[in-house]
């Protein structure tokens, strides 16, 4: 499994404010979420996915033209990958990993 953060950034909007198009970004990630493609965490400056690398990059792509979709003639889209394949990793273990060591100090 791959872990994704994204962020996807309409540029030439009508209003500072883009919850609207999150909002729409969030709807396609539930939708891969139900099929059990992903999972996925939204934060407060990004969206961090996880999965198989093949279908990040097709929900990258989807996410990505949502925006276009609403009518925006310019999309900016930041990807950072971490595919680690020595082991099995996940959203949750790489945060248990940091926990256990806050808890030696």
């Amino acid at each position: 499994m791959a872990i994704v953060d994204v962020t996807v950034i309409p540029i030439g909007t009508a209003d500072p404010s883009v919850s609207e198009y999150v909002a729409d970004i969030q709807h396609i990630l539930k939708r891969y979420e139900e099929e059990e493609k992903i999972k996925y965490q939204l934060t407060p400056m990004n969206t961090i996915i996880e999965g198989e690398l093949s279908v990040l990059f097709e929900v990258i792509q989807a996410i990505h033209e949502a925006p276009f979709n609403k009518g925006i003639k310019r999309v900016a889209t930041n990807i950072r990958i971490d595919d680690r394949r020595d082991r099995t990793s996940s959203m949750e273990r790489k945060l248990e990993s940091v926990k256990k060591q806050m808890e030696k100090k």
